[in-house]
């Protein structure tokens, strides 16, 4: 055992060490943009500058666990849908260590974190088309999480994770013109969505949007990414 330690010593201490990270790029959707949650850096290097949250796995964490520990604490929510989008790993990357970061995107309803929590760490909700410039490769990260949440989109609905419960066709379709960033003609788009059969009519109407008013839509109960419902969107 003393040798099989001393070979695996040997072998591990020839090699050089790392920090592990996530960062988390955090949308969310209000009035037609899609929004960023960041917040100043609250250390050196780069202290007070627009970060996305993050910090570093702990050893007796994974790195989906390390994400979700992370937007728990920034957004005090659970169950916080949440995907891999690239590792980071440039060797300056970080000038004080080589920090291997993993990127994460996750989204989230506007109506439902803890404002508090925000505000304890001083984050703010950016449009994605107006944010500030962000430190490190944070930009970079940003820029593939879209990138990420948009192929995602255009094969799946997404609605359920940054709309309310009931919604128009008309709020579905902004929703996707903020995540594509560019007009969606409405007829093909409704058209395109009915023909999936995963949404269900209600029996109310929002009355703003027309005279004759337009039918609230939900999501059927059975999950909607369990089905292959094919492109729905080009990228």
């Amino acid at each position: 055992m003393e040798s099989t330690n001393e070979f695996l010593s040997e072998m591990y201490g020839a090699h050089p060490r790392h920090y592990v990270a996530v960062d988390c790029v955090i949308f969310g959707y209000n009035n037609g943009e899609l929004k960023l949650l960041l917040y100043p850096r609250s250390f050196e290097p780069s202290k007070g500058n627009w970060s996305l949250p993050g910090g570093f796995v702990q050893n007796h964490e994974s790195s989906d666990q390390a994400a979700i520990r992370i937007l728990k604490k920034t957004t005090g929510l659970d169950n916080i849908f949440m995907e891999q989008v690239a590792a980071f790993a440039e060797p300056d990357r970080e000038k004080a260590a080589r920090v291997i970061s993993l990127a994460y995107y996750a989204l989230v309803r506007l109506d439902q974190y803890d404002e508090n929590l925000l505000k304890e760490y001083g984050a703010t909700w950016y449009s994605l088309t107006d944010m500030p410039d962000l430190i490190f490769d944070h930009n970079e990260m940003v820029a593939k999480a879209l990138a990420k949440l948009q192929y995602t989109a255009g094969y799946q609905l997404v609605g359920s994770e940054l709309l309310p419960e009931l919604f128009t066709l008309t709020q579905l379709r902004r929703l996707y013109e903020a995540i594509f960033q560019r007009e969606l003609d409405p007829g093909n788009f409704r058209k395109k969505i009915l023909s999936l059969g995963i949404l269900k009519r209600s029996n109310r109407k929002d009355s703003t949007e027309s005279k004759k008013g337009a039918y609230y839509y939900c999501y059927h109960q059975e999950g909607i990414q369990e089905k292959e419902i094919g492109r729905i969107i080009k990228v």
